[in-house]
C-alpha cells in the first residue's frame, strides 16, 4: 500500500508496482522511438535515400513528439496522467505495425511522424506523474528507474532490430517492436496505482500561456530546459553515426555486430538510478556537472580508430548522458511547484528538438568532415552544457 498522505513510498507494494510499470512503459516509449536508428544503411539501400535523408526516419519522429508534448502536458493536466500514457502506448504500437508493413518512403515517413503524435502522451506525463505520486525522498530513485527503463528500452529497440533486420528483415524488427507497445499499453492500464494527488487544470489558452510565462521567467528552470537540448542533441548525434563509422573502413563490422554496440545502454540502465541519488546527497549541480564532463571523455575516446577506445568510449558517454539526464528531469519537478506537467513538457520539447536539430546537422559534419566532424560538433554542444551546469550550480 501507498505510504503517508497517499504518497508511493519506497519499499511498499505500491510502489514497487508503480516503479516497476514506468519501467516499462519507459522501456517501451524508447524501444519504439529509437528502434529505427541502427536501420538506417539498411533504409539507404531499400529506399535509395541519402544517409542524411535516412535520419529523418528518426529525426522527423522527435520534432513532431517535441511540439506535441506541449500539447500532450496541458491535456494530461486536464484530463488525468494514467489515462494518456496508456492511450499513447497503445497508439504508438498499433502505429509500429503499421510502418512495418509500408511500402514507400514518403509513407514510412509519415508513419514515423504520426508515432511522434502518439509517442508524446508518455514522457512529460511519466515525469509529472512522479512528481506528483511518489514522496518526495524516493522520487529521485524513481525517476532514475524510468529513466533507467528508457535507457534498456532504447538499447533494446536499436540492438533489437538490428539483429532482427540482420537475420530477418527491418520490417520483421519495426514490427516486433510494435506488438511490445500493445503489451506495454495494457500493463500501464491495468497495473499503474492510480493518481492520488492529480489536481485536474483547465486547459485554455489563458492557462497555458499563464504557466509557460512562470516557467520561462524562472532562470533556473531556463538552465535546465538548455541542458535537455545540450545533451540529448550531443548524444542522438554521436549514436546516428556511429553506425556509418562502424560499418565503413576501418572496421567493416556487420550491422548485427555494429548493432551491438547498443548494449551499453546498459550502463544508463545503472547510472540513472545512481546519479539520482547522488545528487540527493551532493547536490544537483556537482553532480551534473560530474556527468558534463564524463560524457567529453568518453567522447575523446571515440576517436581513434580502434575498437579498443571507441568501445569504452560509447560506454562512459552513455553512463554519463543518462546520469545527467536522470538529475536534470528530476530537478525539474522539484524546481516547478505548479503546473509540473507543462514544465516537464517544455524540458522535453527542448530534450528532443536538440534530437531532431542537432541530429540532422550532424549528418553535414559527417558528410564533409566524417567522424571527427561529428565528434567536434558535439564537442561545442558539451561545452555549452558545461557551462550552463556551472551556471546553475552557481544558483
Amino acid at each position: 500500500m501507498s505510504g503517508s498522505e497517499g504518497y508511493l513510498v519506497a519499499g511498499t507494494a505500491a510502489y514497487r508496482r508503480a516503479s516497476r510499470i514506468l519501467f516499462v512503459a519507459g522501456f517501451s516509449t524508447f524501444a519504439t522511438l529509437y528502434c529505427v536508428q541502427p536501420l538506417m544503411p539498411e533504409f539507404v539501400k531499400d529506399f535509395g535515400v541519402t544517409p542524411a535523408e535516412s535520419s529523418l526516419a528518426l529525426s522527423l519522429t522527435t520534432g513532431v513528439l517535441a511540439v506535441m508534448l506541449l500539447v500532450a502536458g496541458a491535456l494530461s493536466d486536464r484530463i488525468g496522467r494514467k489515462p494518456v500514457m496508456a492511450a499513447s502506448l497503445m497508439a504508438a504500437g498499433l502505429l509500429g505495425i503499421l510502418g512495418a508493413l509500408m511500402q514507400d518512403w514518403h509513407g514510412l515517413l509519415v508513419v514515423r511522424a504520426l508515432e511522434g503524435v502518439a509517442l508524446s502522451g508518455l514522457p512529460a506525463v511519466a515525469m509529472a506523474y512522479v512528481s506528483e505520486e511518489v514522496e518526495p525522498r524516493s522520487a529521485g530513485v524513481t525517476m532514475g528507474l524510468y529513466i533507467g527503463g528508457t535507457a534498456l528500452g532504447g538499447m533494446s529497440g536499436r540492438a533489437l532490430t538490428a539483429v532482427v533486420a540482420d537475420v530477418a528483415s527491418w520490417r520483421t524488427a519495426v514490427g516486433v517492436v510494435g506488438v511490445l507497445g500493445v503489451a506495454a499499453a495494457v500493463a500501464v492500464w491495468a497495473a499503474l496505482p492510480p493518481s492520488n494527488h492529480f489536481a485536474r487544470r483547465p486547459a485554455g489558452l489563458r492557462s497555458l500561456a499563464a504557466a509557460w510565462r512562470g516557467h520561462l521567467g524562472d532562470p533556473g528552470l531556463l538552465g535546465l530546459f538548455a541542458l535537455g537540448f545540450l545533451l540529448m542533441g550531443g548524444f542522438v548525434t554521436v549514436f546516428n553515426y556511429v553506425s556509418f563509422r562502424l560499418t565503413a573502413p576501418p572496421f567493416e563490422l556487420r550491422p548485427a555486430v555494429a548493432g551491438a554496440v547498443f548494449l551499453v545502454y546498459l550502463f544508463g540502465v545503472v547510472s540513472s538510478p545512481l546519479f539520482g541519488s547522488m545528487a540527493g546527497r551532493f547536490g544537483h549541480g556537482r553532480v551534473l556537472i560530474s556527468a558534463v564532463v564524463m560524457m567529453v571523455a568518453g567522447l575523446a575516446l571515440m576517436e581513434p580508430d580502434t575498437l579498443w577506445t571507441v568501445v569504452p568510449g560509447i560506454g562512459l558517454f552513455t553512463f554519463a548522458f543518462f546520469g545527467g539526464h536522470s538529475i536534470a528531469s528530476g530537478w525539474i519537478g522539484q524546481r516547478a511547484r505548479v503546473n509540473r506537467g507543462q514544465a516537464s513538457s517544455i524540458y522535453l520539447f527542448c530534450y528532443y528538438m536538440g534530437s531532431t536539430l542537432a541530429g540532422t546537422l550532424g549528418g553535414l559534419f559527417w558528410h564533409g568532415l566524417g567522424w571527427s566532424g561529428v565528434a567536434g560538433f558535439v564537442g561545442v554542444l558539451l561545452l555549452a552544457a558545461l557551462l550552463v551546469a556551472a551556471q546553475l550550480m552557481r544558483r
